[in-house]
């Protein structure tokens, strides 16, 4: 089941897409935008009337801003952040135990950020108006779905009762922990429900105003300050055995609890309060035939490290260019097996650390909380561990040991991770990132060299059908005597000296990029030609590719 436009027939209210994703949130927005910058006719299915317009998620790290350049929207989200926002961890008396604010921006973006989720989706969803080949129908229930060795059929159902039928080749579940989808097809969701809940509090007009955000482990009511864009402050409170959300919403009751951090609790221009139940779960799989999760649907976890929405752009991001290289006949489907390989470990390794912080921050037995604040005491005259904390070498960076790449033996091979993103300078004499060289697609970046010297003429129309860019990398005074590169090459300057630092520490001189800007394989020149064709298996590159090459190449 394949195709290349939406059904015009407005008579029956049916609809045909070569993709459908379920859910308007950021991962499903993310979804269509990759989709459709990559020409792939996308439906976008939503059950509420618009956009969740409450502020949910309020971090965002680097990893999630490059997966939104990926698709032309940073600069629109930015405004909306608040870059190098530190985390504090205090003790009951106010002292700072653990100050967490990493510097590093190795992926081009400050590491953590704050931010208004509903304002980011908002952009996102406006990109989507860029692509006449996706489409958004809001208020629609998913009643029913079906899947064969075809496609997928989706019954949907509107506000008015109007029944409506989809035919999708894909189906993508991005809606939320509670995803029909996944309930529909039994996979489990598994984990425990937290035993404690948290009642948020957002207010405009920052009545503190007062920069980043604050954990307070107070036994007897932890609570967090964070400081939003736009000067928002949210205040999140631990709720105790006993209390109820109808008890907690009462006025009286905010106030006793706004007098906890606040000066003059009766002065404030409340958003919106909310009672959150912390879960940890995690899908039996990410993939069923035709059907993928991602996001919440496929993982839930709690909020105290803030990659609930991060872990599921990372879903976005690893799912989309693997979907859109089937759907447009460059892989065969075996490439999506390759989704639940990588990301559901991570996912599992995110969930961990949010559950291990969540317990810094309340400690289930007292005991624990007065060995933590004992321990921050030593920790602040070990200068290693000190780090370890102040750089978040403890949040588990993706490294992919299986899936689409080609790992080397070497012992802490960077095969597997994220690609660092320095400033590069263009032959125009312009300065960029170094994704905004590669674009949406694959990339062969080589130091110093040609990166095509290695391959053959069928390597190099394989790769390149196959949507790779291939970039040579040189100092950057050495550009205006860099000679007339091949035809699909891209020559550019390494402005800070990063790329060069990096080459330096490893034993290849040739580095392939995913589209997720992942490192798939490395290599020398000389060996370039044997990796290439190692990937093409691992990343199931159609055979068809090379064929219709060599034949359009002897035409």
């Amino acid at each position: 089941m394949s195709y290349n436009k939406f059904s015009e027939n407005t008579h029956a209210a049916n609809y045909q897409s070569q993709v459908a994703v379920v859910g308007s949130g950021p991962v499903g927005l993310m979804m269509a935008n990759y989709l459709g910058q990559m020409g792939i006719d996308v439906l976008l299915i939503e059950k509420l009337d618009t956009l969740i317009d409450y502020p949910r998620a309020i971090g965002i790290d680097d990893e999630a801003l490059r997966t939104i350049q990926a698709v032309g929207l940073v600069n629109n989200v930015l405004p909306h952040t608040t870059p190098w926002h530190a985390m504090r961890f205090l003790t009951p008396k106010g002292r700072c135990f653990a100050d967490i604010q990493p510097m590093t921006d190795e992926f081009g973006w400050s590491r953590r950020n704050a931010f208004i989720q509903p304002q980011v989706d908002a952009v996102l969803f406006a990109g989507l108006k860029r692509f006449p080949n996706v489409r958004s129908l809001f208020s629609r229930s998913l009643m029913a779905f079906s899947q064969d060795a075809e496609g997928v059929t989706l019954q949907l159902e509107d506000n008015e009762g109007k029944r409506e039928t989809v035919q999708a080749d894909w189906l993508v579940a991005c809606d939320g922990g509670s995803s029909i989808i996944r309930r529909t097809l039994g996979i489990s969701f598994d984990g425990k429900t937290a035993p404690n809940q948290w009642v948020v509090v957002d207010i405009a007009n920052d009545p503190l105003s007062t920069p980043h955000i604050y954990m307070c482990c107070d036994p007897v009511r932890p609570y967090v300050s964070a400081a939003l864009p736009h000067g928002v402050r949210r205040f999140e409170f631990m709720v105790m055995p006993g209390e109820t959300e109808s008890e907690l919403s009462k006025p009286e009751k905010m106030r006793q609890l706004l007098a906890k951090v606040l000066p003059d609790p009766d002065n404030v221009e409340l958003i919106r309060q909310r009672v959150y139940t912390h879960n940890a779960r995690l899908a039996g799989q990410f993939r069923s035939n035709r059907v993928l999760l991602a996001g919440d649907s496929a993982h839930i976890m709690p909020v105290w490290q803030g990659q609930g929405y991060n872990s599921g752009m990372r879903d976005a991001f690893n799912l989309a260019w693997k979907l859109a290289m089937v759907v447009n006949r460059q892989a065969d489907d075996a490439l999506l097996d390759t989704y639940q390989q990588e990301r559901r470990d991570h996912a599992k390794a995110m969930i961990d650390l949010s559950v291990t912080a969540g317990h810094v921050l309340a400690p289930p037995h007292r005991w624990q909380g007065k060995l933590r604040d004992g321990l921050s005491w030593l920790f602040n005259y070990l200068p290693p561990v000190k780090r370890y904390f102040l750089e978040m070498r403890f949040k588990p960076m993706p490294q992919y040991k299986t899936g689409a790449l080609v790992a080397g033996n070497e012992k802490n091979s960077p095969v597997g991770r994220m690609f660092i993103q320095p400033k590069v300078t263009f032959s125009n004499g312009t300065q960029r990132l170094l994704d905004d060289a590669i674009g949406p697609r694959f990339a062969v970046i080589a130091w110093g060299c040609n990166p095509q010297w290695g391959l053959t003429d069928q390597q190099i129309a394989q790769w390149q059908q196959a949507g790779t860019q291939f970039i040579q990398v040189v100092p950057e005074v050495q550009l205006p005597a860099v000679r007339q590169q091949s035809t699909g090459v891209v020559c550019v300057g390494d402005t800070t000296g990063r790329l060069k630092d990096w080459f330096a520490n490893q034993r290849h001189s040739i580095v392939v990029l995913r589209p997720d800007r992942f490192i798939a394989g490395m290599a020398i020149p000389q060996t370039l030609g044997k990796l290439m064709d190692a990937l093409a298996v691992a990343a199931s590159l159609r055979s068809h590719v090379v064929t219709t090459t060599i034949e359009n190449k002897v035409a």
